[in-house]
């Protein structure tokens, strides 16, 4: 499907907008983009190093974003929180497909209710999951192993100097301050956890243990509603990465503990850790662009209006092999 009209990045000069856009050009270099943020220098730096694109300046607090009347766009992409939901009435009235990754388990309800009250107005991607998606469409890949699964336990390490830029810093200080409590499926049941039990240690790949906390995330229900499996469980830890330890970059680590029964009908279970050297920012930047194509119809058709995640779009051996070719690797416990 071609596409004539630009697709507008809210955020664009940040680093998920920037990252976005670069495998945008990558995968797609007849694509037009349209990168927005308050610097129009630094903005126009990022679109200058692209080609194909252009820069503007925004402002969230107002409905038309302080765009003209008669700009034109194939997509909204809010890398940034869209505190007013002014980006998503934006896309929603002029039937613009949208997907953001900011607003957190604990604040999508106004974004689902706004996509369902205009619900044929355009499609809705809500992709606020750890790195936009990719870990559950990572997961779903490994599943296909199974089949039945009954449990899934999923511990990331954040590496404290690769929290993103301003905005995703203050992502995570928000949704702390939102809720404390964690989110598990347990026996089939949608449960909040609190108090001790919400701390938990989080293994790392060469051995050491991280203090981290059972979350409340969108990957909980994601991956229980996509899998089945009655117990799922999301644990993360922000600290020092094994790749920092070693001197290198902060790196970014995944465990993935998958139990349930294989198709000879034995029990099976594994263990893979997803890692990438250049820690979280790749994934963040693939789970969105792999958003955008899908949204746009640039792989496979372009979704039905209506409210959609990342695991209802993107086929997951498809992101496995895009993550693979971004230098993600999955190793073995």
């Amino acid at each position: 499907m071609e596409q004539t009209k630009p697709v507008l990045i809210l955020g664009g000069s940040g680093q998920a907008g920037a990252g976005t856009a670069a495998l945008l050009r990558q995968w797609h270099p007849e694509l037009p983009l349209t990168i927005a943020g308050r610097d129009l220098e630094r903005a126009r730096r990022v679109a200058d190093e692209l080609g194909a694109a252009n820069a503007v300046t925004v402002d969230i607090q107002r409905r038309d974003l302080g765009l003209p009347e008669d700009q034109g766009f194939s997509a909204v992409v809010a890398t940034l929180w869209d505190s007013h939901l002014h980006g998503l009435g934006y896309a929603q009235q002029r039937g613009l497909p949208y997907v953001s990754i900011s607003s957190g388990l604990v604040e999508i309800a106004p974004e689902v209710v706004a996509g369902a009250q205009r619900a044929s107005a355009a499609p809705v991607l809500v992709a606020s999951h750890f790195c936009a998606g990719s870990v559950v469409l990572a997961i779903l890949d490994l599943a296909r192993e199974f089949e039945r699964v009954d449990t899934i336990r999923v511990g990331a390490v954040l590496d404290e100097l690769d929290v993103g830029g301003p905005a995703g810093l203050a992502d995570l200080e928000r949704w702390a301050a939102v809720t404390s409590a964690g989110l598990e499926r347990r026996d089939g049941v949608f449960t909040w956890v609190t108090g001790a039990d919400v701390q938990v240690e989080v293994p790392t790949l060469d051995g050491t243990v991280l203090p981290g906390q059972t979350i409340a995330i969108l990957d909980v229900p994601s991956l229980a509603l996509a899998t089945g499996a009655p117990y799922v469980r999301f644990d993360f830890a922000v600290g020092e990465s094994a790749g920092r330890r070693r001197g290198e970059f902060p790196s970014m680590e995944v465990r993935i503990d998958l139990e349930g029964v294989g198709p000879a009908g034995t029990p099976v279970t594994t263990c893979r850790y997803l890692v990438h050297p250049a820690g979280q920012r790749p994934l963040t930047a693939l789970g969105l662009a792999l958003g955008v194509e899908r949204l746009l119809g640039l792989q496979g058709e372009a979704p039905a209006p209506g409210i959609h995640t990342p695991e209802s779009l993107i086929d997951p051996a498809y992101a496995v092999k895009r993550m693979e070719e971004l230098g993600a690797a999955f190793v073995s416990s």
